[in-house]
């Protein structure tokens, strides 16, 4: 008797297996449950590790190397009013030179006593002139040289996405070695780079 339900037993199995493997007899019939299909597991990329940092990620300040390793700039009219200053007001100058500009600017519409945008700090006017003397020198405004216009957008694209502002300690005023404005005398200076004296009006901050 034992042996005949043995036998029985593997008949069963048997033939569960055969209808699990062809798909024509369902397994459970049999009392079996067939394992669930693992799904197909995604491998996600690996991460770039070796790729240029973002300009808030500088912290020691923008490199040439790192500036042309970011993709053609562009940008909103902050972005265009930042590039035609630092290409009018500073194209001749280093890296560094450059960037202080730039700071000056932006600390001037992060403080209340200017404008709160690019656009407004560089077309302000008062005292009998411009704030920039680009602006109202009659000239037209025109960057004619590509590899200048260029550098300056990538450095307002830079600095407007966040690049510290390491260079000037919260300069808002500058000027050449070739003049001495009255307010120089009473604003602190706080650098000199290149042809570029560095001042910051008291009160400016906050």
């Amino acid at each position: 008797m034992k042996r005949d339900l043995a036998t029985l037993a593997l008949a069963m199995a048997l033939a569960a297996t055969t209808a699990a493997a062809d798909g024509s007899w369902p397994a459970s019939m049999f009392g079996f449950q067939t394992a669930a299909a693992t799904p197909d597991l995604q491998r996600l990329p690996q991460p770039e590790l070796n790729g240029p940092l973002p300009a808030i990620a500088m912290t020691d300040g923008i490199t040439e190397e790192w500036l042309m390793s970011r993709p053609v700039p562009t940008g909103d009219e902050e972005w265009t009013c930042l590039t035609e200053a630092l290409y009018f007001e500073a194209r001749g100058e280093s890296l560094d030179g450059q960037v202080a500009v730039a700071e000056v600017i932006l600390n001037r519409v992060d403080s209340r006593l200017y404008p709160g945008s690019v656009c407004g700090v560089v077309r302000q006017r008062g005292g009998g002139g411009c704030q920039f003397s680009y602006v109202c020198d009659g000239r037209a405004d025109r960057m004619r040289d590509k590899v200048s216009a260029d550098r300056a957008g990538r450095i307002a694209r830079a600095m407007l996405d966040g690049a510290p502002r390491v260079l000037t300690d919260g300069a808002t005023h500058f000027h050449t070695r070739a003049v001495r404005p009255s307010w120089s005398k009473r604003f602190a200076k706080t650098t000199v780079i290149g042809a570029h004296l560095f001042y910051r009006q008291p009160g400016s901050r906050g």
